[in-house]
């Protein structure tokens, strides 16, 4: 068949395990570039180091989060296990710092692979009262000298919202580099790496894709060191992408900010029909951020939490007060 140009505004589907590489000095060449490996290489090699259409959906979401690349991964968890691992260096390693509430999958990721198989120093930090306090958070950084802080913009599930900036701020100071999880609290609140961070990362399964229908992770940043090491780890670890997830997650970026507010909008209609019958339904507490005072842009979110008093029976009446 002949080749030729294709006038078409979207990245095909590339499914090829290996890229054809026509003569031995392409082959030289594509190889000898993999020393100091490119995002979106002139060559392309293997699907495993890196494909066209995961490029092209990497694309839409650094232009989402205003970074200067992206690296999709097959799973939030695997984008989590990138961004950290890429610190683990050698023999000396300087102890690694989780704020306390943070998706569950990550504590325990920390607590059993990090921690337990690895061996890694591993510390926690812990809010009072839902507030985490920037005085003993730097006493903290002061003492250990973390390696890296990571931080959920907004927490999962609780939806605590800790002051990121100062906290940035705070890690920078001690030489800390600073992993923030924008998954919950997406570009439309609040771009990390504006504030200084130096990893973001989110799981595309929940906003991004939106959809229930695929898995994946993305891992953003700037500085052009930490990529190398990041596509270096994504590719010798295994935890690319497919093309074909990444075709449908390039599509569905598209309806993203759609999406997102549509969401907010439902459960802020949610959270009000909650406190309306509050003591019908025994909710004793209920946690949206639309009155939080730290992220830009404060006033919406997709997401509400809350605690029943009444457990079993609560529960039943919340489910009825919401089929209403």
């Amino acid at each position: 068949m002949k080749k030729r140009q294709i006038n078409s505004s979207r990245m095909p589907v590339y499914r090829d395990a290996g890229f054809e590489l026509y003569d031995a000095q392409t082959a030289s060449e594509a190889f000898t570039k993999e020393s100091n490996p490119d995002r979106d290489p002139d060559i392309y090699i293997y699907s495993r180091y890196r494909n066209p259409t995961v490029v092209a959906a990497e694309e839409e979401i650094m232009k989402l989060e205003g970074a200067k690349w992206a690296l999709l991964t097959q799973s939030g968890m695997s984008a989590i296990d990138t961004a950290v691992s890429i610190f683990q260096c050698g023999k000396k390693i300087r102890p690694w710092l989780f704020f306390s509430e943070i998706y569950g999958g990550t504590i325990s990721y920390a607590e059993t692979i990090l921690k337990q198989y690895r061996g890694l120093d591993i510390h926690s930090f812990s809010p009072v009262n839902e507030r985490y306090d920037l005085s003993a958070f730097e006493k903290l950084l002061k003492e250990i000298r973390p390696e890296f802080v990571y931080i959920e913009a907004i927490s999962n599930p609780m939806l605590i919202v800790p002051d990121v900036t100062g906290i940035i701020r705070i890690a920078k100071r001690y030489g800390s580099k600073v992993i923030a999880d924008n998954t919950f609290a997406t570009p439309c609140l609040w771009k990390p790496l504006e504030s200084g961070a130096d990893i973001v990362i989110h799981s595309a399964t929940k906003y991004f894709s939106g959809h229930g229908n695929i898995t994946a992770g993305v891992v953003c940043g700037n500085d052009s060191r930490i990529l190398k090491k990041a596509i270096n780890y994504r590719k010798y670890i295994g935890h690319m992408i497919s093309a074909d997830d990444a075709y449908r997650l390039h599509d569905q970026i598209q309806t993203f900010g759609l999406r997102f507010f549509q969401q907010c909008k439902n459960a802020e209609a949610v959270a009000s029909l909650l406190k309306t019958s509050e003591k019908k339904a025994g909710a004793v507490w209920l946690h949206s951020i639309f009155q939080e005072k730290i992220l830009q842009k404060r006033e919406k979110e997709g997401i509400i939490s809350l605690k029943l008093s009444r457990k079993k029976s609560g529960l039943y009446l919340l489910w009825a007060i919401l089929k209403q």
